[in-house]
């Protein structure tokens, strides 16, 4: 067989090969909007509770691990529980964040429940961040509650990429902060401690990288295939990390746990958020004056707060805490900045030309609510 002929049809067979595979394999991200309708509930929800609670789990958290969980008493009252199946042991081993995350749910619970008409009378139950049972909430109708733009909360969305590196407007942090000062603090993109953050963040996740149970952890929550992301409804896909086109195909395809724990992943991610640091229109800390549940649950309503109005001002939000969950970089991290009470939250903020839709997945509500 002549040469050219041999090569000619060695290379038709690599393209049908080729082709073959990928007609085989995961193409395309798995998002919110793919999931199925899932059984109904074995609780005897009525419309609005299944559409208060379905608002309330858009409420970010670690990982997109969800830590909450519903367990029904009676029609609009409920204990909204801590799931310990979602605990992140190795970055939060004190459930701070938990807590944290389940102070946004309570926030998104509240508007949904305000929203269609209905007053929240809550009382705290857990006295530490390991109980169970964190909050007995019952609803209760009246005809002065306040309207809130439900689609705000559809819409939020963490994003990563693309932040300019536009100054925020004296305006829209205003708007932002409202009066909240004592809380809320932030740090200009042209200030020292912004350039302090920003360098704390790539050795923080350096560390984080590093430490093998961290990144175990981590793998366990990557749903890298489209199977699993519907099987699981949480953690992080390819598409909630904006990974798409070839990149997002090769890791759905032919990336697994071991591979995370690979020297290159792990150096991979710390440039990727190197790049991420690099753009920016500053930071947004969100401080507590203690850290009992009581204040980190009204922390985490509060961070949920302004996560919400951050989409009409084209300003993005990236949490992103791995200073907090590192001791090397924690325990500096007050004195650096000139702030004495706890840090809870060190946000990333900046303007976006194209603001995404959301595309993190959530349990559907059948499947966090309990009898």
């Amino acid at each position: 067989m002549k040469r050219r002929k041999f090569l000619s049809i060695a290379a038709g067979s690599i393209v049908v090969a080729g082709t073959t595979c990928y007609l085989l394999s995961d193409k395309s991200n798995f998002v919110r909007d793919d999931i199925e309708p899932h059984e109904p509930t074995k609780a005897p929800l009525k419309l609005d509770e299944t559409a208060i609670l379905y608002l309330a789990s858009l409420a970010p958290s670690g990982h997109n691990t969800q830590p909450w969980f519903i367990k029904y008493l009676e029609p609009y009252h409920w204990v909204i529980g801590n799931d310990k199946s979602k605990w992140l042991q190795a970055i939060d081993p004190t459930q701070r964040e938990t807590m944290l995350s389940i102070g946004a749910f309570v926030q998104n619970l509240e508007y949904a429940a305000n929203n269609l008409g209905y007053n929240c009378q809550f009382n705290l139950l857990a006295t530490t961040n390991q109980d169970e049972n964190v909050i007995d909430v019952k609803l209760m109708p009246t005809s002065n509650a306040p309207k809130y733009d439900i689609e705000q909360i559809k819409h939020r969305r963490t994003v990563r990429s693309n932040y300019l590196n536009q100054a925020i407007k004296n305006e829209d942090l205003d708007f932002l902060m409202n009066d909240d000062t004592n809380f809320l603090h932030f740090l200009h993109n042209t200030s020292k401690e912004y350039t302090l953050i920003n360098e704390q963040t790539i050795e923080a996740n350096r560390l984080q990288s590093y430490r093998d149970p961290a990144q175990s952890e981590l793998a366990d929550w990557i749903r890298f295939s489209s199977k699993d992301a519907q099987e699981h409804a949480d953690g992080l896909t390819m598409a909630s990390m904006e990974l798409n086109g070839i990149p997002a195909w090769v890791l759905r395809n032919f990336y697994n746990k071991e591979k995370v724990m690979a020297k290159s992943f792990r150096e991979q991610a710390i440039d990727k958020v190197a790049q991420q640091v690099a753009q920016s229109g500053g930071w947004l800390l969100i401080t507590s004056k203690d850290g009992s549940v009581e204040t980190l649950i009204e922390t985490g309503k509060r961070m949920q707060r302004l996560f919400l109005k951050v989409r009409g001002r084209d300003i993005a939000i990236h949490p992103m805490t791995q200073i907090l969950e590192e001791t090397t970089t924690n325990t500096t991290i007050n004195q650096s900045i000139g702030i004495s009470d706890a840090v809870q939250f060190i946000l990333r903020v900046g303007y976006l030309k194209n603001y995404p839709e959301p595309v993190s997945l959530r349990r559907p509500v059948n499947e966090f609510v309990r009898m």
